[in-house]
C-alpha cells in the first residue's frame, strides 16, 4: 500500500506547479463546477472550453438557467452530444431553484438526489467545492490507481471501482478536492492509456507497475459485448419445379453468402411482395423455429413454407435446385434450415 503522506506530497506538489489552466478551476462557484463536470463526461477538455464559456455567459446563474426553456438550453449544447446530460442538468437546476432557493446543496446526500447526479459527479463537485472527503473515481483514476497498485482487476467491473474507492478513501481525508483533481490530471496528461510518459511522472517511485515493468499491461478492461437480438421470418419459397428461392447477401455480416429470404418480423406481406416483385403464398404457421448465436448478436428465426409462381428472378435472388446446395456458400444457420426442411417436407 502506498505511503499516504509522501505520495500525496509528491502528487500535489506536481499538480500545483503543472496543472492546466481551465476556467472552472478559477472559481469555487458550485454551479459552474457542476456544469463543467457534466460537460466533461465523455468529452475532451479542449472541446468543452468554448461551450462552457458560452453557456456561462448565456446562463450565468441558477435562476437564469432554471427559467429558460429547453429549446434555448439545447441550442447552447448543440454539438456536444449526449443530450440527456443537459436535459438532466436543466431539470436538476430547476429543482435547486425551486427547492433550495437557488443554492446548490452543500451536503453530498442532497446533491446526489438531484436528477443526473451520480456518485462520480457528486464526489467531484462536493470535494472540489466543499472538500468533502469523497474519492472521485473516473476512467482516469481507475487507470492511474490500477497501475500505482499493480492491480489487474477488471476496471469495467463495478466491484473494482468500489474497491478502488475504498482504497483511496484515506487519501481524501484532507485536501480532497486538490487530490481528486490531481489524480485526474495525472491520468489525462502523464499516465495516459497508451504510451504513458513514465519518465516525467511525479509519483514514479510510488508506482508498483513501473517497478514490475508492467505499466503497458494495465489497466485490465474486458469489453462487455452487448448482444443484439433480432427476430426474423425466414421464407422457404419453392416454385412449381420444386426449386428453392435464395439470395446473395450484400452486408458486412456473412457478406457474399447465400441465404433463404429473411425479413424482420414486423415486415408486412406487402413489403415482402414488393421486394420479390411477385405475389407469394405463405403458410400460416412456421415449420421450424430456430436461432443462431453470433458473438455480438442472436438471430431468432421462424421458418415458413411459401410458394411463388414467378420464375424470372433478378439478382441478388435466384432459383436453386436442391442438388446445387453443396456448390454454393451458405452459413451454418441456413444449412441447418435446409437440412431440417428437407427432413420434414
Amino acid at each position: 500500500m502506498l505511503e499516504i503522506n509522501e505520495f500525496k506530497h509528491d502528487l500535489l506538489k506536481w499538480f500545483d506547479e503543472n496543472q492546466r489552466q481551465m476556467p472552472w478551476r478559477e472559481t469555487k462557484n458550485p454551479y459552474y463546477i457542476w456544469l463543467s463536470e457534466v460537460m466533461l463526461q465523455q468529452t475532451q477538455v479542449n472541446t468543452v472550453r468554448p461551450y462552457y464559456n458560452a453557456f456561462i455567459e448565456r446562463f450565468p446563474t441558477i435562476e437564469a438557467l432554471s427559467t429558460t426553456n429547453e429549446e434555448d438550453v439545447l441550442k447552447y449544447w448543440e454539438g456536444l452530444g449526449y443530450y440527456s446530460r443537459v436535459r438532466n442538468f436543466h431539470e436538476a437546476v430547476k429543482e435547486v431553484h425551486n427547492k433550495y432557493n437557488g443554492k446548490v446543496p452543500d451536503d453530498p446526500e442532497s446533491f446526489q438526489s438531484l436528477k443526473g447526479v451520480g456518485p462520480y459527479t457528486n464526489a467531484a463537485v462536493m470535494s472540489i467545492v466543499h472538500n468533502h472527503p469523497l474519492p472521485a473515481v473516473d476512467g482516469n483514476v481507475l487507470r492511474v490507481w490500477s497501475r500505482l497498485t499493480c492491480n489487474d482487476a477488471d476496471i469495467a467491473q463495478p466491484k473494482t471501482k468500489k474497491l478502488f474507492e475504498k482504497e483511496l478513501q484515506p487519501f481524501v481525508e484532507t485536501k480532497s478536492g486538490d487530490f481528486n483533481q490531481a489524480m485526474m490530471e495525472l491520468g489525462a496528461t502523464i499516465c495516459t492509456p497508451k504510451k504513458p510518459i513514465c519518465i516525467l511522472c511525479p509519483v514514479q517511485k510510488h508506482c508498483e507497475a513501473f517497478a514490475e515493468g508492467v505499466v503497458s499491461e494495465l489497466p485490465v478492461k474486458k469489453k462487455k459485448i452487448k448482444k443484439k437480438t433480432i427476430d426474423y421470418d425466414v421464407l422457404y419459397i419453392t416454385n412449381r419445379e420444386g426449386q428453392i428461392l435464395i439470395r446473395k447477401r450484400d452486408t458486412k455480416l456473412l457478406n457474399g453468402m447465400w441465404e433463404f429470404p429473411m425479413f424482420e418480423q414486423d415486415t408486412s406481406i406487402d413489403a415482402i411482395e414488393d421486394e420479390l416483385d411477385s405475389v407469394i403464398t405463405i403458410e400460416n404457421e412456421p415449420v421450424i423455429q430456430t436461432k443462431h448465436v453470433f458473438t455480438h448478436m442472436t438471430w431468432n428465426m421462424k421458418v415458413y413454407k411459401a410458394y411463388m409462381q414467378k420464375e424470372n428472378i433478378k439478382p441478388p435472388y435466384k432459383w436453386m435446385n436442391k442438388n446445387e446446395k453443396d456448390t454454393l456458400s451458405f452459413s451454418t444457420s441456413m444449412t441447418k434450415i435446409f437440412t431440417q426442411m428437407n427432413q420434414l417436407l
